[in-house]
């Protein structure tokens, strides 16, 4: 890939354009890579880094949405676990098999709850029992009873379910297990599509740090936050993947749109061995005191736990509360009576905005997660169209990017030259069926560069089949681990820096990595990692301290993190 200063050269060179996709998150990703596929010169800018908005604050899942059934929404349902098959068998080294486990209290409650809600009789859902999740999981069963990515669903009795999980609150009747996809790291599979997309299409531009100021004309006005230079580009189309900022987009543009009526989502991390080991493998998805639908997921040695839904105006303030920690800690008694869960516990918050249709319903719960297009054509204060994208999610990215590329593909009076239904993602290309053929690779791999066995589980588990690509560039079998990181080396840092766009410090620490997110960064692992990157990009003395402060900072205000807290108890 170009560099960044390369690649803003260029534009400024020959700023027309076919397409300019205003914002980097899963939306915007996708669609960046459909169009590159498609052979279209394509510009795709945000604001602050790939994919450090709401969608780096999802709930880590790849899920149908077994309750959006209650809602009515079939096709969404089915289009979604459709979806989460297809990005379980297109990278299966980012997003794997979840055992979802729903704990079940009652047998006959909640029968009536869609039709009540479709006659405006209810607007708060009564508790689901044993029947209501069963009819649930068997339909998830049927939508994709041809592919055949995931185990059918099973209902256990109270004897086998705390046999399976002897800490599980003894009151349930049932449990009732399905599956959905785990997604550790969101983060990841954005960079790994934005990195398919440069290399499938030489005319493919992302650039991080790029700020839309004005549009007048066929003119767009973008300012580079980095060097601070400002730059015009001339699409013919452009796309508005801002997400929940979508109509202060629009309004750079003089729209008054009102597409967005979003609600916050926030999560903690925390380390709690004893949840983890309560837990095993599987989710726990089930229905607080309150109604409210709340998980608790398996994310690497930590346990997240999530998640709210609450009404908010301004996506920037976006930010948990005390009364959200307070909520998550005490819903853990519901299913876990015996496990304590305390603050201190906490080793990463963090909240997004969903960008959902701006809606009239009663609950938060009850607003459409289904996408769509909103079309602005050109008028007096833009020479082009802006296609607004409303809604989706990470599991529905794919099929959303589809519709968005088609329509401009249509307008562009291009045909479609590639379909992405069974595009294989950055390390999943090539990736092992089975797990044979995962040894022989391995073994295979290993011997052609005398990499130990462990190293290389460990980068294969990180980063699939691109870390052939990485053990081809760099001398990582040689390299030892950072001092303040069990098993991060030096060469595979200045990798990721290298080719992955890493402008600030936190870009690695959070997006590039899970580090951050699993609590891994300590005082003196803060200080190794800054003068790594630091080193990598050229900082001096002063740059590599600010760039330490300012992710100190991001901690405390982003993240609500006691940064000098935190770090203590190491």
């Amino acid at each position: 890939m170009l560099s960044r200063k390369e690649r803003l050269q260029r534009i400024e060179k020959n700023p027309e354009v076919s397409v300019l996709i205003v914002g980097a998150g899963a939306n915007g990703i996708g669609t960046f890579l459909d169009l590159a596929l498609q052979g279209v010169d394509v510009l795709m800018i945000d604001r602050g880094d790939y994919c450090s908005g709401a969608s780096a604050a999802s709930s880590h899942m790849v899920h149908g949405g077994i309750r959006y059934l209650e809602n009515g929404e079939f096709r969404l349902v089915r289009e979604a676990v459709q979806e989460r098959n297809r990005l379980l068998e297109n990278a299966p080294h980012l997003v794997r098999p979840l055992p979802t486990t729903f704990p079940i209290f009652k047998y006959f409650s909640g029968l009536l709850n869609a039709p009540f809600k479709f006659l405006g009789i209810l607007d708060r859902p009564a508790e689901r029992g044993a029947i209501v999740i069963k009819i649930g999981m068997t339909l998830y069963d049927f939508y994709t009873r041809k592919q055949k990515t995931v185990p059918r669903h099973v209902l256990r009795n109270n004897t086998d379910s705390l046999k399976l999980f002897p800490l599980l609150n003894p009151e349930i009747i049932f449990t009732g297990t399905y599956y959905d996809g785990s997604m550790p790291s969101p983060e990841r599979i954005a960079l790994e599509l934005i990195t398919d997309a440069v290399q499938e299409n030489k005319n493919a531009y992302p650039l991080n740090y790029v700020r839309l100021v004005s549009a007048t004309g066929r003119q767009v006005t973008l300012k580079d936050e980095i060097g601070g230079a400002t730059l015009t580009v001339a699409p013919q189309i452009l796309i508005n993947a801002g997400g929940p900022w979508i109509d202060q987009i629009n309004a750079s543009f003089g729209l008054e749109t009102e597409y967005i009526g979003g609600t916050k989502g926030s999560h903690v991390v925390i380390e709690n061995p004893e949840l983890r080991a309560a837990i095993g493998d599987n989710e726990f998805f089930f229905e607080n005191n309150d109604g409210r639908i709340v998980l608790i997921y398996p994310l690497e040695d930590k346990v997240l736990i999530g998640t709210s839904d609450i009404q908010i105006d301004d996506p920037d303030q976006a930010i948990i509360t005390d009364q959200e920690v307070q909520y998550f800690i005490q819903m853990i008694e519901r299913v876990f009576p015996t496990i304590t869960v305390t603050p201190a516990q906490i080793v990463f918050t963090l909240s997004g905005v969903r960008p959902l249709t701006n809606s009239k319903a009663p609950l938060t719960g009850q607003i459409s997660r289904d996408h769509q297009i909103m079309i602005t054509e050109p008028d007096k204060e833009t020479d082009f169209p802006i296609l607004s994208l409303i809604g989706g999610k990470w599991t529905t990215y794919r099929a959303f990017s589809e519709k968005a590329s088609d329509a401009v593909l249509q307008r562009l009076g291009k045909k479609r030259a590639q379909s992405t239904r069974n595009y294989q993602i950055g390390g999943g290309k090539g990736y092992p069926k089975s797990e044979e053929e995962k040894e022989k690779y391995l073994s295979k791999l290993g011997s052609q560069t005398g990499i130990t066995s462990e190293r290389l589980e460990i980068l294969f588990a990180r980063y699939g089949t691109r870390a052939e690509r990485m053990l081809a560039q760099v001398e990582i079998q040689h390299d030892p681990y950072l001092h303040h990181f069990a098993d991060v080396s030096q060469q595979e840092v200045k990798h990721i820096v290298e080719n992955e766009d890493v402008v600030h410090l936190d870009d690695f620490i959070l997006r590039r990595s899970m580090l951050g997110k699993l609590g891994y960064v300590t005082a003196a692992g803060l200080e190794e990692l800054g003068r790594l990157v630091g080193q990598t990009l050229g900082w001096d003395e002063a740059k590599i301290r600010q760039e330490i402060n300012r992710v100190i900072e991001i901690l405390r205000t982003k993240h609500r993190m006691d940064f000098n807290r935190f770090i203590q108890g190491q």
